[in-house]
């Protein structure tokens, strides 16, 4: 049985995977942790642009696994486009692999998390700077407005955005 996909998308430090474990749980549904971040933990060196693809794969291997036990909805805590953008953003270019993953990924509804939470510290997160968080967050809502699927900008504190997020999840048809 297919499930409805749907992506939660924004900045560092803006309560993804907050959001999206709580919208599952509410959802009484499964959710797609970051694979990034197991990735990048595991790791005895710092990340390199190679690393990027292995993260790309493995995120949507999980995907495509934890799919299979979901309850008509998937929340995914990022997608491919996250990465595409820290590739560029980092390395200057992305590589055609990804590329061509993000091209056969469809996804039913994008939730884009707002700048307006305070920045907390974590070892892999790398732009703290306010006209950062602003500069990823409009190209994110650039990626949700060209995606072709319907988003929702989530902001507020953590009850208002889950509020948020489960409307706009009871917009999408077939719900």
């Amino acid at each position: 049985m297919s499930c409805k996909r749907i992506v939660v998308i924004g900045p560092e430090s803006t309560g993804k995977s907050t959001l999206s474990e709580a919208l599952a749980k509410a959802l009484n549904t499964v959710w797609v942790p970051e694979y990034a971040r197991g990735y990048i933990e595991a790791l005895n060196r710092p990340y390199n642009e190679q690393d990027l693809l292995a993260i790309a794969k493995g995120q949507v291997a999980q995907e495509d696994l934890i799919a299979g036990a979901a309850n008509r909805i998937l929340v995914c805590d990022t997608d491919l486009y996250v990465i595409k953008v820290w590739s560029e953003h980092k390395y200057g270019r992305c590589n055609s692999e990804i590329l061509k993953l993000i091209a056969k990924r469809k996804y039913d509804l994008y939730l884009l998390t707002d700048i307006d939470l305070p920045w907390q510290y974590d070892p892999q997160r790398e732009h703290e700077d306010a006209a950062m968080r602003r500069y990823f967050h409009t190209i994110y809502k650039e990626i949700c407005a060209e995606s072709g699927a319907p988003f929702a900008e989530i902001n507020g504190d953590y009850s208002q955005r889950l509020q948020q997020a489960l409307h706009a999840v009871s917009t999408i048809n077939s719900y």
